[in-house]
């Protein structure tokens, strides 16, 4: 087994996802199909199978710097019986002792967090834990049969930074009962609290749901894409700028997912998290073009090689947006010299050079 760096390149680190399918769950919550949203994995997790999904990984794994971590996904890992708590993190920890992973991280319920918990999964590798908080709404949360409150998962926050964890968080945009307004106070909430990381996932109805059966009978309407798109954006803009990472944007797309009838409604778009950049290079260059009269005749941009699909948009829909807002305008975008990742600076034919940063992108 071929060793690694020993902290790894922390910026993209490579997450082996190791799924418990609901194991742990106390209950299930009216959105919850894990066949579909994480694929037919298995339910009897062997340490054979454990080791064959590690070994696939590790040898697809072509940049040996990356950080590589274990992760326990698809249920309530804290609550799994102690002893196959125990004998998964023993697993897992074997590639930690042997320097082929750098650490472990699990995901589960801000009710099942308590000292005692932290203490045992310190002692096992862990140094990453997921909570599914979903929302810091109670009525939302009651509605979606999650069985905990908001003040659980506030708590469950604090315990984890309190005790060194670095600390993720995931919302779900759109569940029954939530509003643009109340997932907007969800989101102060979230960066008042402050978790590391955060994972943010419109709702989709997935067939074989209590959820679906709402949907059905016309009870339940799930966000559109572009809402989706709206509802993410500004998660973006009061999230990053608290210094809260969202690593992600809706699910990874799995191949029960693409099946014909497996997600009934819901904003399903395979590039979710590109949108969501683009829409926000799009409101940084309004920003940066406030001023800008619209018979201006040649706007000139500078932007990072790594920003430049983020500025152009989803098939160039930000630049022939602001064609249309400056019909008479030439538009050059250069990235040449100059060009720093995340701020994205304009000059116009008698003005300028002016700037923007844009927090989140470096």
């Amino acid at each position: 087994m071929k060793t690694i760096p020993e902290n790894g390149r922390a910026e993209n680190p490579l997450i082996i996802p190791v799924f418990i399918m609901n194991a742990g769950c106390p209950n299930l919550c009216i959105f919850c199909n894990e066949r579909i949203a994480a694929g037919n994995f298995t339910t009897q997790i062997t340490q054979s199978f454990f080791d064959s999904q590690i070994a696939a990984y590790l040898s697809w794994n072509k940049d040996k710097s990356r950080r590589v971590e274990i992760a326990f996904y698809g249920g309530n890992f804290t609550g799994l019986p102690p002893d196959c708590q125990a004998r998964l993190l023993s697993w897992a920890g074997k590639y930690i002792r042997d320097k082929a992973a750098h650490a472990i991280r699990i995901s589960t319920r801000p009710d099942y967090i308590d000292r005692e918990t932290l203490d045992f999964l310190q002692s096992r590798f862990v140094r990453t834990v997921e909570i599914g908080v979903q929302s810091f709404n109670d009525d939302v949360l009651r509605l979606a049969c999650r069985g905990h409150d908001a003040t659980s998962a506030r708590l469950a926050v604090r315990l984890l930074k309190e005790n060194g964890f670095e600390t993720g968080i995931h919302l779900m945009a759109g569940l029954p009962g939530d509003t643009k307004e109340s997932f907007a106070q969800t989101l102060q909430v979230a960066a008042s609290v402050k978790p590391d990381t955060a994972r943010i996932h419109p709702v989709l109805v997935f067939k074989d749901t209590p959820l679906a059966r709402q949907w059905q009978a016309g009870r339940y309407r799930p966000l559109s894409v572009e809402e989706a798109l709206d509802w993410c954006t500004m998660a973006w803009e009061a999230l990053v700028p608290a210094g809260i990472r969202i690593i992600r944007f809706g699910l990874q797309m799995t191949p029960e997912m693409s099946e014909a009838g497996a997600v009934l409604a819901g904003p399903v778009h395979p590039s979710l998290g590109s949108l969501v950049h683009a829409a926000v290079f799009y409101s940084a260059a309004l920003k940066l073009l406030k001023n800008v009269p619209p018979q201006t005749r040649r706007l000139h941009f500078l932007v990072h090689p790594r920003d430049l699909s983020r500025f152009r948009g989803y098939r160039n829909e930000n630049t022939r947006a602001i064609k249309k807002l400056y019909p008479d305008a030439e538009i050059v975008i250069d990235s040449g010299p100059g060009a720093m990742c995340g701020r994205l600076t304009a000059a116009t034919e008698t003005a300028g050079p002016f700037s923007v940063n844009i927090a989140g992108f470096h």
